[in-house]
């Protein structure tokens, strides 16, 4: 038995007008000890045709001012509403999708919690719940396996509640199923904002914390690879190089340095032998001079710098020549005498792959300029730009091919980096997982990886002109790869952002599922109007007006959009992203 509020008397296409009764607006009855919710907009009512209940969700609602009923001498209009089917109860099962039509007569009821929650948590055998639905009250579970199988996108303008459903979302699955992820899964979370280094997600012992910081003395260092580091595209991207002169000179570093890694004291070798054809050449070039101090230096020789000081440059006879006019010929007997021992004692030893890379940049440089293959003045900016870019870079990563420790959850925060390391970090760490992780991926993947960037529009953004185009471009391919080719190996991205409408429009049209709370620019809400195609109208006209903590969830792994409010985290658990409590800082302590 159930609670009949109303009769059909139209169906045009899929929307259903149904005759109400005047006491079916109450807000909630109880009917056989079981709860209901009576009829108003985004409620849901079932509709009996033949043995099977259609299930409508109801769209709109006004009075018939052409029609009227005389009860007991008073004149009341006649209530309609418009309704849309969304799915049929049959043999106690709800299916989803527009399969059955109502005709007109056909009984209207309310629906009682119990199918309610059928409806929304349809199949999904579990207790993953995380907030109620706003309007009902009801607690949802969601289909975990359905939602971490998937690219999700969490989006909401600052205070709407946005980081406490991302973290919400990611608590709820370590408490249930951590114990069965150790060694298949790893959650890399990359923080801007410093917001998750406390005691967020899950215990400490299962989470490994980066601080990385460039903004001062550096505190941990995220570790790449040798083979990671010494990548010529990478370096070209990091450093800007041009297409045409100086990222085929970063190619010929990084092919020099493979080529005769694997012999004993090569590095040594190889500063000894520019510096013999520094000074030995047929035809010295003057500017690498300058660039021979600046090895010295680079690699704290004082002795060898201090005697390079005395070295000049005769333009006339295009020759080095040392005081009192000691030159050096192409027979090398002047270098030999004067600089060789020097040369030879050298130590290389402390150098860090930072400073190799400096050296060598410096070393290809006098190499190519003595071979005629380059012009010092369309190669020198670069070296400048190393220098500098890797001054930061330094801080907040190292060379090692030691393997980290595992651990379910790692965190880097980059709250206290320069904007530039921002930009350069999270490419360099999203490549670190993804390639490895697709260089040993089986088929069908066994373990995955799950990438979760939040503020993801410092990152994702196509309109920031403060970085080089080519650079931007490089980023969002790396991305926008992750997110079209990923599944396949078992790599999985979150993205949460204020800015919705700012992250590509690649990285957003691959997005499966959504957690929208409340946006109000014109740019954000077109996209999503045009992103995500399960919104239905109600649910796109309440995303301006939802109140802190609701949002609209919809997407691949749910039937039809729904509203929740999310459950707040304990004080303890939430993420370090409160608002600033003016009251207390202002408060007057006299």
């Amino acid at each position: 038995m159930t609670i009949k509020v109303g009769e059909v008397i139209s169906v045009s296409g899929i929307k259903v007008t149904l005759r109400i009764d005047e006491d079916s607006s109450r807000e909630t009855m109880f009917f056989n000890g079981e709860k209901y919710k009576g009829v108003s907009i985004r409620e849901f009512l079932s509709i009996q045709r033949g043995f099977r209940n259609i299930v409508c969700i109801v769209e709109g609602e006004y009075l018939d001012e052409s029609r009227v009923d005389t009860v007991d001498g008073k004149v009341s209009y006649i209530r309609k509403v418009d309704a849309r089917p969304i799915g049929y109860f049959e043999n106690n099962k709800f299916f989803e999708g527009i399969k059955f039509l109502p005709m007109i007569k056909d009984p209207a009821a309310l629906l009682p919690e119990g199918d309610i929650v059928a409806i929304f948590s349809r199949g999904v055998q579990s207790d993953f719940v995380i907030g109620k639905m706003l309007k009902e009250d009801i607690p949802i579970s969601l289909p975990w396996h359905k939602l971490f199988n998937s690219h999700m996108g969490i989006f909401g303008n600052t205070g709407s509640g946005k980081s406490n459903t991302l973290t919400k979302i990611f608590t709820v699955l370590f408490e249930k199923k951590s114990a069965v992820m150790v060694g298949k899964s790893k959650f890399i979370f990359l923080d801007f904002n410093g917001e998750y280094t406390g005691n967020q997600f899950v215990d400490a012992a299962q989470k490994t914390i980066m601080n990385l910081v460039s903004l001062n003395d550096p505190v941990d260092q995220f570790p790449l690879s040798d083979s990671e580091f010494w990548d010529a595209d990478t370096f070209s991207i990091l450093f800007q190089a041009t297409p045409n002169t100086q990222k085929p000179f970063l190619s010929r570093l990084v092919t020099g340095r493979r080529r005769f890694l694997d012999r004993p004291n090569s590095l040594h070798n190889y500063v000894k032998s520019i510096f013999r054809k520094i000074f030995s050449a047929a035809s010295p070039k003057a500017e690498t001079l300058e660039l021979a101090l600046r090895i010295a230096a680079l690699i704290g020789s004082q002795p060898l710098a201090a005697l390079l000081s005395t070295v000049n440059y005769n333009r006339q006879t295009a020759s080095f020549f040392i005081a009192p006019r000691s030159y050096f010929g192409a027979d090398g007997a002047t270098y030999d005498e004067h600089l060789l021992p020097l040369v030879n004692a050298i130590d290389l030893g402390q150098l860090d792959s930072f400073d190799e890379l400096i050296l060598r940049a410096h070393l290809q440089l006098c190499r190519d300029l003595i071979a005629g293959y380059v012009q010092f003045e369309y190669i020198q900016p670069l070296l400048k730009r190393i220098e500098a870019s890797l001054t930061n870079l330094r801080k907040v990563l190292t060379v090692e091919n030691a393997p980290a420790e595992e651990r379910l959850l790692t965190v880097i925060s980059m709250r206290r980096c320069h904007s530039d390391v921002k930009k350069i970090l999270p490419l360099l760490i999203a490549k670190h997982f993804y390639n490895a992780h697709k260089r040993d991926a089986e088929n069908p993947p066994t373990r995955t990886i799950h990438l979760v960037i939040d503020e993801a529009h410092n990152i994702l953004s196509q309109q920031s002109a403060r970085e080089h185009e080519s650079w931007r471009d490089y980023r969002l391919d790396l991305f926008e790869e992750i997110i079209k080719e990923g599944r396949k190996f078992g790599v999985f991205l979150t993205v949460s952002s204020q800015r919705p409408a700012d992250i590509s429009p690649t990285v957003i049209s691959q997005l499966h599922n959504f957690f929208i709370h409340r946006l109000v620019n014109d740019r954000d809400l077109f996209l999503i109007n045009n992103t995500i195609s399960t919104l239905d109208n109600v649910s796109k006209g309440m995303i301006p007006t939802l109140g802190r903590g609701a949002c609209v969830v919809t997407g691949t792994a749910f039937d039809i959009p729904m509203v929740l409010q999310i459950n707040m985290l304990e004080r303890e658990r939430q993420p370090d992203s409160e608002d600033v409590d003016l009251q207390r800082i202002w408060a007057n302590d006299q």
